[in-house]
């Protein structure tokens, strides 16, 4: 990228957000409610791929389902009972999310912080719902310590703070929980959107390794179109995962290839490597 890098105008981001829409069209995905399974949902995606995520979840939804749900059923987790449980039974139920023991102690450490209304007061400055009428743990609107819907109308900023301070929880889960559990204007960047974004020159130079998330969410946030924060996080992990490949990026079949700065980096190797070949 070169030095004299500049933010991205905003005729330029909608250009790119134009064209990515042209080729992945624009994701519908009503926001979900449910921000305790997006936030175990983060925990069991990592250092695995979206399939033994997925069977991670509905292995702990099957052994703690709400009511005594039967297998395969779509009752919500018991949280409460998970909380509960001795870990060695939630990491038999998450075992094939991989790293089960290091996960299961870490669903449960943010279950006893989120059950705990002292966080919630420290975040906001407030007595919480359990020190105003006396009951231990009921911060949640139905009196559930584990409830976390208050974030439905709360500050945007004081429901960020107050994930980033649960055990483990960064930027890109915070606005993973505030967007799709209730459509709340956060853009998760993931390793996919920092590595599109960053050939693209949307983020400043130094790099997804150079660059700290916290940067690098304020400035994904700061270019986002408001109200386009689903379609912009969609499209562009898309656009990673299918052609802005991490080693050898597709840039011959790239929808963006023209717009794209970091373009002759890569063609350059390409030729390069070519050679080499060819004097061997």
């Amino acid at each position: 990228m070169p030095a004299s890098w500049k933010p991205p105008t905003r005729a330029r981001v909608s250009r790119i957000r134009d064209r990515l829409r042209e080729v992945y069209g624009i994701p519908r995905m009503a926001p979900h409610g449910r921000p305790l399974d997006e936030l175990v949902l983060t925990v069991l995606s990592q250092s695995t791929n979206d399939r033994n995520r997925d069977v991670a979840f509905l292995r702990l939804r099957e052994r703690f389902a709400r009511g005594g749900g039967e297998r395969g059923s779509q009752s919500p987790i018991d949280y409460a009972a998970v909380l509960a449980a001795p870990v060695s039974e939630v990491e038999q139920a998450i075992r094939p999310g991989g790293i089960s023991k290091v996960k299961s102690a870490r669903i449960q450490a943010i279950l006893a912080a989120v059950s705990d209304p002292e966080r919630r007061e420290a975040v906001d400055g407030r007595p919480s719902a359990a020190a105003r009428d006396g009951r231990p743990g009921a911060h949640g609107p139905d009196g559930d310590p584990l409830s976390l819907e208050w974030m439905r109308t709360a500050p945007i900023e004081q429901s960020r703070a107050y994930l980033c301070a649960l055990p483990g929880v960064g930027r890109k889960t915070a606005a993973c929980v505030l967007l799709f559990s209730y459509g709340l204007p956060d853009i998760p960047v993931d390793t996919h959107v920092s590595r599109v974004g960053t050939r693209l020159g949307l983020f400043r130079p130094g790099g997804r390794a150079g660059t700290p998330s916290q940067e690098l969410h304020d400035q994904m946030l700061a270019i986002t179109p408001p109200g386009q924060e689903l379609e912009f996080h969609v499209n562009l992990l898309r656009h990673g995962r299918r052609t802005c490949h991490a080693r050898t990026p597709a840039c011959d079949e790239c929808a963006l290839a023209r717009m794209c700065p970091s373009r002759v980096l890569f063609t350059h190797a390409e030729v390069v490597a070519s050679r080499r070949q060819s004097s061997a």
